[in-house]
């Protein structure tokens, strides 16, 4: 009897050890889901917060949605800037860039840098002079027509063209005719859709 005693007592608390490991294991299992869930919302806050940074701080991205800067971009091109572009040098003539739309702060752009701050800038019969010196442009769409200007930069400002000139909405039209440093967002880097390329700046003799 008494050995009977025993054994029921041994295997009491043989059951009580074993519900003790599962409640263990189970308190274990649930703390380590907590663990893995909070460890993702974790990732998915870090992973939003240097996107964010991203698109603030190196780069901007629009889509092209008029045609005056074919050919060079075409309508419903997805085009990415690089904001860091000018933060050691000024931006050049030839440079395609982002920018606030002058007359509406709240439109962005995308156009060539033709006048730099301080120049005079004019169109005869579509050939554009920069101080009375014609500048070479085999980037346009066509021949430009008409006459325009002579416009005087400031020495805040920047001229803007699209590369379409015969339809372009630019400076020669804008009620504020001239882009400010300010108003720069970024220099067009390359486009992705829907073909991958490098946007390139053009370059003068």
């Amino acid at each position: 009897m008494e050995e009977d005693k025993k054994l029921v007592e041994n295997t009491d608390e043989l059951n009580r050890e074993q519900k003790a490991e599962q409640g263990g294991a189970q308190k274990e299992e649930k703390l380590n889901w907590k663990k893995e869930l909070l460890s993702w919302v974790l990732i998915l806050v870090i992973a939003y917060v240097l996107a964010q940074v991203v698109t603030r701080v190196i780069i901007i991205k629009t889509e092209i949605v008029s045609g005056s800067m074919i050919a060079t971009l075409k309508v419903n091109d997805r085009v990415v800037g690089n904001r860091l572009a000018y933060l050691f040098k000024n931006p050049q003539r030839g440079d395609i860039i982002f920018f606030k739309y002058p007359d509406n702060e709240e439109e962005v752009y995308v156009k060539r840098i033709i006048g730099l701050p301080g120049e005079t800038v004019e169109v005869v019969e579509g050939q554009v002079y920069i101080d009375g010196v014609a500048i070479d442009e085999p980037y346009l769409n066509e021949p430009m027509l008409g006459s325009y200007g002579p416009y005087e930069v400031p020495d805040w400002g920047y001229f803007m063209m699209g590369d379409n000139r015969n339809i372009s909405v630019d400076s020669r039209f804008w009620i504020q005719q001239f882009v400010t440093e300010d108003e720069i967002l970024g220099k067009a880097w390359f486009r992705y859709k829907p073909s991958l390329g490098v946007i390139h700046s053009a370059t003068y003799d």
